[in-house]
């Protein structure tokens, strides 16, 4: 299973790794092979349709009398959840509901603080700690004298780090390093650069984008509980309040999109930031459960 997710984007070094693993025994490939096998196979995709059905009951009970195209929306997204997600949670060690914020020990030299709705793997190879990111945002802490240093994946990143503190952001398939103390070596396929406190950088499937310097008290709010946006359009700061809001939120009036926000929210109330939001918006809140829409 492990294997089946990391090809997924793989990597020309994924690549090689796994057909040197493919001939270290005949048994690998069947289970491989099984594991394939079972993930396209009927009876997972029976099982994620029984839940979606008892889903479907519910959301439709509760929505039949506002606006029965939600519920349709709401269910792609449970169909989307529930199947497409699995994979990442069977290979994960660690990982966050939407809202969820959870502190990890990862080792005596490693302590981490993972957000909402992500995912960690924690493995050693060739006696090195290495930390996979398979989804989400992570807050690295790695004391002095850490040796060998971490080593951080995240989709194209790879990251080594020791005595110093650092975040690490990989969602659709774009990570992004911020380095708030200490130094932080970064790679994407040949391309390496060392960031220094302060330091951000973006990283695609074209390698590394150029390092800029980073707003901490803004783009690491987070990491003390809080949301900061300045000047930031209304559809950038729905979408990130949406990453810890475990429901749908609905925006029904392009023309708010983007407007200018700036402001300080609690990330654990993200209910009412969204009524701070429409408040300042001039806009129609209307709340159903797991709902939310601006109007």
């Amino acid at each position: 299973m492990d294997w089946l997710v990391r090809l997924q984007c793989a990597s020309e070094d994924d690549e090689r790794a796994f057909a040197a693993w493919l001939g270290e025994a005949e048994e690998n490939a069947a289970a491989y092979l099984q594991a394939e096998a079972l993930w396209n196979g009927v009876p997972l995709h029976q099982a994620a349709g029984q839940l979606q059905q008892r889903q479907r009951k519910r959301i439709s009970t509760r929505l039949r009398r506002h606006w029965k195209p939600l519920a349709t929306a709401a269910l792609l997204v449970v169909g989307l959840f529930t199947v497409g997600d699995l994979p990442m949670r069977l290979q994960a060690d660690h990982f966050t509901q939407v809202g969820e914020r959870q502190r990890l020990h990862l080792d005596e030299h490693t302590n981490v603080l993972l957000n909402t709705d992500s995912a960690l793997a924690n493995d050693r190879r060739d006696g090195r700690p290495v930390a996979r990111l398979l989804q989400g945002e992570a807050y690295f802490q790695v004391a002095r004298g850490t040796q060998p240093a971490l080593e951080v994946q995240a989709g194209p990143l790879r990251a080594q780090a020791h005595d110093t503190d650092f975040a690490v952001r990989y969602l659709n398939g774009q990570a992004q390093v911020r380095v708030q103390r200490g130094d932080v070596d970064v790679q994407a396929a040949s391309d390496r650069i060392r960031l220094s406190a302060g330091d951000s950088i973006n990283i695609g499937p074209q390698g590394l984008g150029q390092p800029q310097r980073a707003d901490l008290r803004r783009d690491l709010a987070w990491v003390n509980g809080r949301l900061v946006f300045e000047n930031c359009p209304l559809s950038q700061v729905l979408a990130e309040v949406g990453r810890y809001y475990p429901g749908l939120i609905i925006n029904r009036n392009a023309a708010l999109d983007t407007l200018a926000v700036t402001g300080n929210y609690r990330l654990d109330q993200p209910l009412e930031t969204l009524r701070a939001l429409a408040q300042i918006s001039s806009a129609q809140l209307h709340e159903y459960p797991s709902l939310v829409i601006l109007n």
